[in-house]
């Protein structure tokens, strides 16, 4: 193996890792949220005029769906993007005015999401195999 085979294996491990970490860290925000929308019980605020159904339900299709998908590394770039769109909101319009020890761990959140629509999900993905089967090679 040559050093470009090593450094191109290390960055897909690397970014196997971060999809899938970060992916089953958000599921833990995503889930009550889940429960919290079946149940009915709208414990959420409303953002940028938003009910706080709607929010809540635009929140629970980031954090539970769009992880998903994360995980598995389908659509991952596009997955990121509600994902960025919910940490700017959480960090921007929920905990604006904040100390920052409240706003830190959406803007963790934001900066590996950024990374991961920017690098897409790597060769240990869904996406890496609906690449391989694509017509126009």
């Amino acid at each position: 193996m040559n050093t470009i085979e090593i450094k191109s294996r290390k960055l897909n491990i690397t970014l196997l890792v971060l999809r899938v970490g970060i992916g089953l860290l958000m599921l833990g925000h995503g889930i009550p949220k889940l429960q919290m929308l079946i149940s009915g019980d709208i414990q959420f605020p409303g953002v940028m005029g938003m009910s706080p159904t709607l929010s809540l339900a635009l929140a629970v299709f980031s954090e539970v769906i769009c992880s998903i998908l994360l995980l598995v590394g389908l659509r991952t770039r596009y997955a990121a993007i509600p994902l960025i769109l919910t940490m700017l909101a959480a960090v921007l319009v929920i905990h604006g005015g904040d100390p920052f020890a409240k706003q830190e761990l959406g803007i963790l959140y934001l900066i590996v999401y950024l990374a991961l629509f920017m690098l897409g999900s790597g060769k240990f993905s869904f996406d890496a195999v609906l690449r391989s089967y694509r017509i126009d090679k």
